[in-house]
């Protein structure tokens, strides 16, 4: 073990002592040479001198490269709400009002009164035009049974009712359509005995009528037929 230390530490102490040896050497040669004029051969000697100093110099220590630095992101910037915007509409300027000068114009006498203008004629008011009369309702005739050429039979006497002496008067109500022809028939008013309504119902259905008229047209019309029950 003591053999291998020292051996490095010899190696090491003879190239120190070569390099110390040499760099004298070269300034004693440097003196000589000024002395004997050879200064412009010294130029040519510098540069190995310059090599061998920098074999002296210890290598440089590594530098790690700085690492980068990782900012935060910034945080999102809200983007701020339009308000919606309120058009007030503006109001119309106050007019000029005129206010009546009580106070006399100076050339007016005073205790004299200015003689005011004429009043304007009253508007003449018209007489409110006559209502106008409503027309007239168009005239309205009742269709009819008792006329001479409608030849209509008289209703017959139930043979029942004569002996059992039941009389009395039926009025029927009758839809007479414009034909002259009934289209139904209703009990107005009973006799009092249903043998009699029936037989004066199935009659007024078979008669013939001249129809209702209104205002000369013939016209689809109620009409009541009274028929009477009289022992003789």
């Amino acid at each position: 073990m003591a053999l291998s230390v020292t051996r490095p530490f010899a190696a090491g102490l003879s190239r120190n002592t070569i390099i110390v040896a040499s760099v004298v050497l070269f300034h004693l040669a440097a003196l000589w040479a000024l002395q004997a004029g050879l200064l412009h051969r010294a130029a040519e000697i510098v540069v190995p001198v310059e090599m061998l100093s920098q074999l002296i110099e210890p290598p440089a220590p590594k530098v790690d490269p700085p690492k980068p630095v990782v900012l935060p992101a910034p945080p999102p910037v809200k983007q701020p709400v339009a308000k919606p915007v309120v058009r007030v509409r503006p109001r119309p300027a106050p007019q000029p009002v005129a206010i009546a000068d009580s106070t006399p114009a100076p050339a007016a006498p005073i205790g004299v009164t200015t003689p005011q203008p004429p009043a304007p004629p009253a508007p003449v008011m018209e007489a409110p035009a006559a209502p106008v009369a409503p027309p007239a309702p168009a005239k309205v005739e009742l269709p009819s049974s008792n006329a001479d050429y409608l030849q209509n039979p008289k209703p017959p006497y139930p043979p029942i009712s004569k002996r059992l002496g039941e009389q009395g008067k039926v009025i029927v109500r009758v839809l007479i359509g414009v034909d002259g022809l009934a289209q139904k028939a209703e009990l107005k008013q009973s006799s009092g005995f249903d043998r009699l309504d029936r037989v004066a119902l199935d009659t007024v259905l078979k008669w013939r009528y001249v129809p209702g008229k209104r205002g000369g047209v013939a016209e689809a019309m109620w009409f009541n037929v009274p028929i009477n029950f009289v022992l003789e």
